[in-house]
């Protein structure tokens, strides 16, 4: 967990990442091949704020500072009820990938799979349905869901 001060203001946002996946990935050169590292991460509050970023680079921790930086800067605002839960049923497409949100009861849970449990836990959504639909690659899933918490929107806005 990383502590960032937020504007000229003294309140400090905590920042929580967690890794959805690292890959090795291998490009062919004339030389020979190229090995490098792949990695998505997801960065959030827990209150309302979510990021996705990717990175890429020839070792791990390189890749997962580029993948947090990168998150950092497409951070979104969430907007949630007072059961913490979603304002309204809700789809979301990015590539193949589509998927489907549905506010839950109170109660029960983050129903979700993959790196769409990830981007919803650290946004702060604690009660909500979700289906996968389409593709199964984690990336566009994650993107996916944070078009979907994109088009949310509550009476008050």
């Amino acid at each position: 967990m990383a502590k960032f001060k937020k504007g000229n203001n003294q309140s400090q946002t905590e920042w929580v990442e967690r890794v959805v996946s690292i890959q090795r990935v291998t490009k062919v050169v004339k030389g020979g091949k190229k090995m490098s590292f792949r990695t998505v991460m997801v960065v959030g509050n827990e209150n309302g704020k979510v990021g996705v970023g990717v990175g890429k680079a020839n070792d791990v921790i390189t890749s997962v500072r580029k993948a947090v930086n990168d998150g950092k800067k497409n951070i979104i605002e969430v907007p949630l009820t007072n059961s913490a839960s979603i304002p309204h049923k809700t789809v979301g497409k990015f590539g193949a990938a589509s998927v489907l949100l549905r506010p839950s009861a109170p109660g029960s849970g983050v129903i979700a799979g993959s790196s769409i449990r990830t981007v919803l836990e650290l946004s702060g959504v604690k009660n909500i349905l979700s289906k996968q639909l389409g593709s199964k690659n984690l990336l566009n899933n994650a993107r996916a869901t944070i078009e979907s918490l994109k088009t949310l929107r509550t009476y008050h806005m």
